[in-house]
Parts: C-alpha cells; sequence; structure tokens
C-alpha cells in the first residue's frame, strides 16, 4: 500500500457509516453490477425503474436496506449514455468508487473531518447531479471525498471551506429525476489529486487509464470497512 492508502486503513478497525447511522451495518448486503453478473444478462439494467427493482430484489432477498458496491466494476450501466463513449473517446465503463443504493432521502454522512472543497449540480445524463467534494488532512497528507446523486437541497448553505465533523450530515440522496437518470443511491470516492477538477471528477474511467485512476483513486472500503 501507498502512504495514503496505509492512512485510510489505519483511520478505524471498525465499519465506518456513510448513511444513516440508524441503518445497521448488518443491513448492508453486496451488490454486484458488473458485466460478469450472469443475473443481468437479460434485463435493461441502464433503465432507472429495472435497475431499482433488481437493486429492491437484491436487498428483500438478503433482509437489508442498503446494496454497496462496485470499485472497479467493468458495468453496462452507462451502455446508454453518450458521454460514456463516441467515435472520438474510448469506451468508460470501469467503476471508481463505491455506491450505495438505498431509498430516496437518506441521510448522507461525513465518514472524516474535512471542508468543502466545491460542489456543484452536474446536470449532464449519466453524470452524477447534485455534488460535493471535501477536502482532508491527515498528517501532512491531503485527499479528497466526492459524494454524488445527492439531492439539490443537499447544495444549499454550502460554502467553500466549509467544515463538516465526522459523522455529521452532508446531505441526502437524490431522486431518479435528480440525480440523472439513476435508482436513488450515493456514490463515494476517494481522490488523491483532483487534477484542478471543481465540484466534479471522473467517476467511471476506460481500461486504457485504469493504471493511473487505480492509484488515484483507492478502494474507500480501505477506509470504511464493509
Amino acid at each position: 500500500m501507498n502512504k495514503l492508502e496505509k492512512i485510510l486503513f489505519s483511520i478505524s478497525e471498525k465499519p465506518i457509516h456513510i448513511l444513516d447511522r440508524s441503518i445497521s451495518i448488518d443491513k448492508y448486503t453486496s451488490l454486484d453490477l458488473s458485466k460478469s453478473n450472469s443475473d443481468l444478462l437479460n434485463i435493461k439494467i441502464t433503465n432507472p425503474v429495472v435497475c431499482q427493482a433488481y437493486i429492491t430484489e437484491t436487498l428483500q432477498a438478503a433482509n437489508a436496506e442498503v446494496a454497496f458496491g462496485g470499485y472497479l466494476e467493468k458495468r453496462n450501466l452507462y451502455a446508454d449514455k453518450g458521454n460514456f463513449s463516441g467515435e472520438k473517446t474510448a469506451l468508460r465503463n470501469i467503476h471508481l468508487g463505491i455506491d450505495y443504493w438505498a431509498k430516496e432521502g437518506t441521510i448522507v454522512i461525513t465518514p472524516l473531518r474535512g471542508k468543502v472543497h466545491s460542489f456543484k449540480n452536474n446536470t449532464t445524463s449519466g453524470d452524477y447531479g447534485p455534488t460535493i467534494i471535501l477536502k482532508h488532512q491527515i498528517s501532512d497528507i491531503y485527499f479528497y471525498t466526492l459524494y454524488g446523486h445527492l439531492s439539490v437541497e443537499s447544495l444549499s448553505d454550502l460554502y467553500i471551506g466549509k467544515e463538516f465533523e465526522e459523522g455529521s450530515v452532508l446531505g441526502y440522496l437524490g431522486a431518479t429525476a435528480i440525480n440523472v437518470n439513476y435508482a436513488p443511491h450515493l456514490h463515494f470516492q476517494i481522490i488523491n489529486d483532483m487534477q484542478g477538477c471543481l465540484g466534479d471528477y471522473p467517476g467511471v474511467c476506460a481500461l486504457s487509464n485504469l493504471d493511473y485512476y487505480t492509484l488515484n483513486c483507492p478502494n474507500p472500503n480501505l477506509l470504511l470497512k464493509l
């Protein structure tokens, strides 16, 4: 592990909540949305209604309230979204964060103390919708956490530099119409270098760029330990 990964791993020995603390960790279940999941072969996972039905089925089967997963998954979820592929750009279908699929309006909480780096409502089809990025410092290391697919209300009263304590309410999960045509969920991503981006950062990459993004966006589960 590199220095940032070691710091993330050392923060807690126990799982860290990133959604409403009233949802017990034992009510989380893993979800596979990869191309290799045979259960998805005959369903249109790009349709948010169909996707939500599959997630609901997964939750019910596990008696769970939150379905999570997706780091470095190669997905078909973006196949209908033009900004993920085109004649002049490589196909982007490898997911760089962890998704937490739960009910619209579910509370999102900060896993670490941090301050607002930037925020934006990214309204392009297939994008994040309302997004908040926090900046963190531990020892001499700076890094960032991105929270995508929030409600519009989550951006209210924000300003650059606003501080959030660990475990405080950051926002709420947005509806499908707000989070740009996805079933309600949180996209959580850790970023080493923002590369000058504000309120946005790639959450999906092409295979040709995977080595770079794997280093720049370490596995969030090093921190959260679900």
